[in-house]
C-alpha cells in the first residue's frame, strides 16, 4: 500500500511560472545578460532564463552560445552571445520562476558588440596551414629539451584555426599571430587535480564570465567573438602547495606578465587575447626565484650612484692639488 501511495508523488508535475518573449535583432553580434540587482537563483535553480533560436528561423541565421550547453543563463550571473548573420532575426527568450514566486521575472539587457558579420572570415582557405608552425615549434622544442610530448592540459578555440590543444608550461596560441582566442578550458593531466583549478574569461570592461571549473569550456566557440583576457586561480589543497604564473599577449602588441593570476590579465586597450602561457609552480619555487632577484638588482643599482660618485671627485681633486705645486717648483729650477 505504501508503494502505491508514493507513486503519484514520484510522478507529479509542477507547473512553473513561465513567460516567453520574442526578441528581434539586426545583423551583428550581441550579448544578452542580466540587469544588475536581481534575485539570485534558489536551490532549485530558479528563477532562470533560456535563450534559443526562435521557431521558424532558418538554421545558420542565428547562433546562440552560452556558458551552459543548453542555452540556460540562470537568474543573475549568466550571459548569452548571439550572432545574427542576416537580420532582422528573432531570438526566443523564456523565463522560469517558482510557482509561488512573488518576485518579478528576470530582467535582461542587450549590448551590441559588433556590426554585421559574414561567414567568409570564419573558415578562410588560407587558414588551414596555420597550425603547422606551432606543431613544428613544439616538436623542435621537445627535441631540443629532450622532454616528452606536450600534454593536452589546455584546449582553446582560436580565430581562423579552430580547436587547438597545448600543455601547461607551453604557450597556448602564437604571440604576434594576430589571431584571437575565443574560449579555452584547463584540465591538468598531472601535478594537481583538475578540480583544484578554476578560471574566468574577460568579456568586456569590468565584465568577467562566471568561474569555470577544471575541464569546463569558458568563452565562445565559432562566434567570431574574442575574449579580452583571463584569470586563473587554484583552490583546495593545491592552493597551499602551488602557485599560478601567467603571461599573456594581445593583438595590439601588449605583453603582460608573468603575474600570479589572482587579478584579471587584460590589456589597457581591451585588445583581444592572442596567446597565454600558464604555469603551475610549487609554492617554494615560485617565491624564491622572482622575489630574491629583484631585491639583489635594486641593491646593486643603489650602490652605484651612492658610493662611487661622491668619492671619485674628491680623490681627483686631491691628486690635482698634490701634483700642481710640484710642477710649479720644478719649472724655475730647470
Amino acid at each position: 500500500m505504501s508503494n502505491a501511495a508514493e507513486a503519484p508523488r514520484q510522478n507529479r508535475v509542477i507547473d512553473l511560472k513561465a513567460g516567453a518573449h520574442m526578441m528581434v535583432l539586426d545583423a551583428g553580434i550581441f550579448c544578452i545578460f542580466h540587469a544588475a540587482g536581481q534575485t539570485p537563483a534558489g536551490p532549485a535553480g530558479l528563477p532562470g532564463v533560456r535563450i534559443s533560436r526562435a521557431p521558424g528561423t532558418p538554421p545558420g541565421v542565428v547562433t546562440v552560445s552560452t556558458f551552459e550547453e543548453d542555452g540556460w543563463i540562470g537568474g543573475s550571473n549568466g550571459a548569452a552571445l548571439v550572432r545574427v548573420m542576416r537580420g532582422p532575426a528573432a531570438v526566443l527568450v523564456t523565463t522560469y520562476q517558482e510557482p509561488d514566486s512573488t518576485h518579478a521575472a528576470p530582467r535582461l539587457q542587450v549590448a551590441q558588440l559588433a556590426g554585421p558579420v559574414t561567414s567568409a572570415p570564419a573558415q578562410p582557405a588560407t587558414s588551414q596551414p596555420a597550425p603547422a608552425p606551432v606543431a613544428a615549434s613544439a616538436a623542435a622544442e621537445a627535441a631540443e629539451t629532450g622532454v616528452k610530448k606536450i600534454s593536452k592540459d589546455i584546449a582553446a578555440h582560436i580565430q581562423r584555426r579552430g580547436d587547438v590543444t597545448s600543455g601547461i608550461g607551453h604557450w597556448m596560441g602564437v604571440p604576434g599571430s594576430q589571431s584571437w582566442i575565443e574560449g579555452f578550458s584547463v584540465a591538468p593531466e598531472e601535478g594537481i587535480p583538475a578540480s583544484d583549478i578554476e578560471y574566468q574569461a574577460v568579456l568586456g570592461k569590468g565584465w568577467l564570465s562566471p568561474w569555470a571549473e577544471g575541464g569546463q569550456y569558458c568563452g565562445s566557440r565559432g562566434m567570431a567573438l574574442p575574449i579580452l583576457g583571463l584569470r586563473v586561480r587554484l583552490k583546495g589543497k593545491s592552493a597551499e602547495t602551488h602557485r599560478i604564473r601567467l603571461t599573456a599577449t594581445f593583438t595590439d602588441g601588449t605583453r603582460l606578465g608573468p603575474v600570479d593570476g589572482a587579478d584579471a590579465l587584460e590589456a589597457e586597450s581591451l585588445a583581444p587575447l592572442e596567446a597565454f602561457l600558464l604555469e603551475i609552480l610549487p609554492e617554494g619555487e615560485e617565491v624564491a626565484a622572482p622575489k630574491a632577484a629583484p631585491k639583489a638588482t635594486r641593491a646593486r643599482a643603489e650602490a652605484k650612484p651612492v658610493t662611487p660618485k661622491p668619492r671619485a671627485p674628491k680623490a681627483a681633486s686631491a691628486s690635482a692639488k698634490a701634483t700642481s705645486p710640484r710642477k710649479r717648483k720644478s719649472t724655475p729650477a730647470s
